[in-house]
């Protein structure tokens, strides 16, 4: 194979993680790193002396060892004006003279000292650069100028010291260079044949790999917008931006807790069919109060109005109590258009439908759907209340299920009244669980669809993944704020969204629709994460410069504009709210 005599490894650069303080936080990371002279180990998992503070993003086998090339550092010394970068500056493990990105391919192996590597992707870049640089866009330059660095995977381990040669072995398949797999993921356009291509090297990380394969599954699809290998799960576009009026033709107490409001479009023009699943976001009040922004699932068969939500009053509920207690019918409410990829899949396998006291909304939309068109899969019900005060729809589904050839229906109540009947209205005294299915020989082949309270689908979750179901068969809808992601930043308790500290800004009015809360925009904030952060809305974040995506939300009413901008374009109907400020009022799904 042919020899590289011009690439060396120029500095060994280690470090530890440390807590740093961080905009009022404590990041842990490992990203500042120092040059060692002689010879180190180098490990499967990393090198000896050598930690990543972030395992989920940075570490494991895959991403064993970091390199950056000398090449890069004096192009940002140019680009940046800065004359003070010293090597391990990015965090990496080896600085190298020569092995470009443009030329290195995934898959290539190089022979340093004792030790044998195999390229598998390009670096990931993250917000702890930005700190570490004392450049807070850095994650996006990387990425835009095309200078990312990769990752090396350790075939062999070894020791290896600055000054060592760096000879490649041999070559990668397909041979893809580290610059072109970086922008086939973070910049568009996402060529069909080079995807196609990227996925037939084995050397490739699982991440990487996985999001080639979302690119391609959105391309099947022809979903147009939106990048799939780096945003949410895709959905069908909205149906139509803002909201739009609504009247309330029936108003129905489905159990002792429950309401249901029956919706008709007050101009009377067709709605766009919903998917099964998806939920709306609801704007209610009277004119003279702040408005209520929530999102409630759609309870029933969603492909013509009238629409159906179901909302349980909870004691601390205004949006439920006002809902339960005011709304009248004839009342006007403003709704947006469904949204969500929560949804029924079509294929043969068997459907498993797992829900616990509301949770139960968007399943029974499911169930509507395979009713509805006389489905032949084999169907699962299986359900969790209190008792039978708290049963709602009961009598409903088990009229959707006699309509199904081959169903199963399994009622759990945790603390059934004296009146409620075992066998008859219920089938097994206590939660809803694994214990459960496993006893009714739930298939573990079939696609699972869970919606509850958060206890009830973190244990179905976990005990699922513990009966083999593969994670792409667990398919899960969390009603208000979902799960927060800000790596690197220590926990600390969830606390309930609130109005920021100091005085009301005098911006536009942004909603947080999940969390309840309508907020100033001030001019203090950089970015609508910011005043999401200064709020205790749980947000997702990574980069925080517009590439990775995982801030991207729903913007139900509203426009935004961007700075930076973000290198590839979020879905129809979505922003990124880490780069991102409102342009008049904005609803964002959050």
């Amino acid at each position: 194979m042919p020899g590289n005599p011009m690439a060396r490894l120029l500095s060994l650069n280690v470090g530890l993680p440390r807590d740093i303080a961080w905009q009022g936080r404590t990041v842990h990371t490992g990203i500042w790193k120092v040059p060692v002279s002689g010879p180190r180990r180098v490990r499967r998992l990393n090198i000896d002396g050598d930690g990543q503070g972030d395992t989920a993003g940075h570490g494991g086998e895959q991403r064993a060892v970091y390199v950056y090339q000398q090449d890069s550092y004096q192009y940002w010394q140019e680009h940046l004006g800065r004359a003070n970068l010293v090597h391990g500056q990015f965090g990496e493990n080896f600085t190298v003279e020569g092995l470009a990105d443009r030329d290195v391919c995934i898959g290539d192996r190089y022979k340093i000292g004792s030790a044998l590597f195999e390229v598998t992707q390009p670096r990931v870049t993250c917000y702890r650069l930005g700190i570490r640089m004392e450049e807070p866009d850095m994650a996006a330059l990387l990425v835009r100028h095309g200078r990312p660095g990769f990752y090396f995977r350790v075939i062999e381990e070894g020791d290896v010291e600055a000054g060592d040669e760096i000879v490649r072995v041999a070559d990668g398949p397909e041979r893809m260079s580290v610059s072109e797999i970086n922008a086939l993921l973070y910049l568009p356009p996402h060529p069909r044949d080079r995807l196609e291509r990227a996925l037939k090297i084995p050397a490739l990380s699982g991440g990487w790999r996985h999001s080639f394969e979302a690119l391609l599954e959105q391309q099947r699809k022809a979903t147009t917008a939106g990048n799939a290998g780096l945003g949410p799960a895709t959905s069908p576009p909205p149906a139509w931006r803002g909201f739009r009026p609504f009247r309330v033709a029936r108003k129905i107490a489905q159990s002792g807790n429950v309401t249901s409001l029956i919706l008709e479009p007050a101009d009377g023009h067709p709605v766009a069919a919903a998917l099964p699943g998806q939920f709306v976001i609801v704007r209610l009040g009277a004119s003279a109060a702040p408005a209520m922004t929530r999102s409630y699932s759609l309870s029933s068969r969603s492909d013509a109005a009238p629409w159906r939500i179901s909302i349980k009053r909870e004691a601390h509920g205004a949006a439920s109590q006002y809902i339960a207690d005011e709304v009248k019918i004839g009342d006007a409410v403003q709704i947006g258009a469904p949204r969500g990829s929560f949804t029924l899949r079509q294929d043969a396998r068997p459907v498993v439908l797992l829900s616990a006291g509301i949770g139960v909304t968007p399943v029974l939309a499911m169930l509507h759907a395979l009713a509805a068109e006389a489905s032949t899969r084999d169907v699962w019900w299986l359900h969790g209340a209190r008792n039978g005060r708290e049963h709602a729809f009961a009598a409903e589904v088990r009229g959707l299920l006699a309509g199904l050839a081959h169903h199963h229906s399994h009622v759990c109540y945790s603390a059934p009244d004296p009146g409620d009947r075992l066998n008859v209205d219920f089938d097994t005294t206590g939660h809803l669980d694994l214990r459960v299915l496993q006893t009714l020989g739930v298939p573990s082949e079939g696609d699972f669809y869970l919606c509850g309270p958060a206890p009830f689908m973190t244990d179905l979750s976990r005990g699922l993944a513990a009966f083999g179901v593969a994670p792409d068969r667990v398919h899960t809808e969390m009603f208000g704020a979902g799960p927060s992601l800000t790596p690197g930043i220590a926990a600390s308790p969830q606390k309930r969204a609130h109005l920021p500290a100091g005085a009301t800004g005098p911006g536009p009015m942004v909603s947080f629709a999940r969390s309840g809360l309508n907020v100033c925009w001030g001019p203090s904030y950089a970015s609508l994460l910011e005043l999401a952060e200064a709020c205790d809305v749980p947000v997702r974040w990574s980069c925080r410069t517009g590439v990775c995506h995982n801030c991207e939300s729903g913007l139900v009413a509203g426009a935004v504009s961007y700075a930076p901008d973000p290198l590839d374009a979020p879905a129809d109907g979505n922003i990124l709210i880490c780069c991102s400020r409102p342009q008049g009022d904005v609803v964002i799904d959050l």
